[in-house]
């Protein structure tokens, strides 16, 4: 059986102190702070995607895209997650994430995690640094990966705002 990737958009969010937006996953007992995320939709660009689960997550719609990725980002899942999505009939062996840069251009009462659906118990902003050090393990090469990639983009537009 070839091995199948799940599509995935990631919204990385930064606020005027350069800040990232992080959601602490309702699906696990351990600490699990991570971007919002989620799967891109038939016909949805990367961007499009990540604006969408942004908003489905997070409820935050006031944004400023930045940048985003034209090639993913590809990780593997490690056995036991594989062994759970089986169990669902998701025969993905990982993912193609792409990540986009947004600025959080609202104000800190927009962001509600409690969804319809909710993923994350609590949000906090805090370093990219501390993103890649709390992300769950077999994303944590992708997530270093987006950390070097965005860290300058992140400071030239702050500079651009001083």
């Amino acid at each position: 059986m070839p091995q199948q990737y799940r599509q995935c958009a990631s919204a990385i969010v930064f606020n005027q102190k350069g800040l990232v937006l992080l959601g602490n996953r309702i699906d696990t007992t351990d600490d699990a702070w991570q971007f919002s995320q989620g799967g891109i939709e038939q016909g949805e660009t990367p961007v499009v995607a990540a604006k969408r689960e942004l908003f489905e997550e997070m409820s935050v719609t006031s944004v400023i895209p930045i940048y985003s990725d034209n090639k993913p980002f590809r990780y593997e899942f490690p056995d036991d997650v594989k062994a759970t999505f089986r169990k669902k009939g998701i025969m993905t062996s990982g993912q193609d994430i792409y990540f986009s840069l947004f600025y959080f251009s609202g104000k800190e009462d927009e962001i509600n995690i409690h969804t319809p659906n909710p993923e994350f118990m609590e949000y906090k902003w805090d370093t990219l640094d501390f993103a890649v050090q709390n992300i769950v393990d077999f994303k944590k090469e992708a997530y270093s990966f987006a950390a070097k990639l965005v860290y300058p983009l992140i400071c030239q537009y702050l500079k651009q705002l001083t």
